[in-house]
């Protein structure tokens, strides 16, 4: 299911997390589930700018090749 979010989803909901983190106020099992759905996010994320940094630096390099 992570694999379909956008980056932009991803990003939103991993602010959300990490708001209830610092608000507090959870029991211990919400905290470690807060906490891996964090994870799970930030994976997806780091994906996305992977692959946005792969994709311009194909451009730079074809863009280089050219000049």
């Amino acid at each position: 299911m992570d694999s379909t979010l956008g980056y932009e989803q991803a990003r939103d909901e991993l602010i959300e997390v990490v708001r209830s983190l610092e608000a507090g106020g959870t029991t211990l099992e919400e905290s470690l589930a807060l906490w891996e759905r964090g994870e799970a996010l930030a994976k997806v994320c780091r994906r996305w700018l992977e692959g946005a940094r792969a994709r311009l630096d194909a451009a730079l390099a074809e863009q280089t090749d050219e000049g």
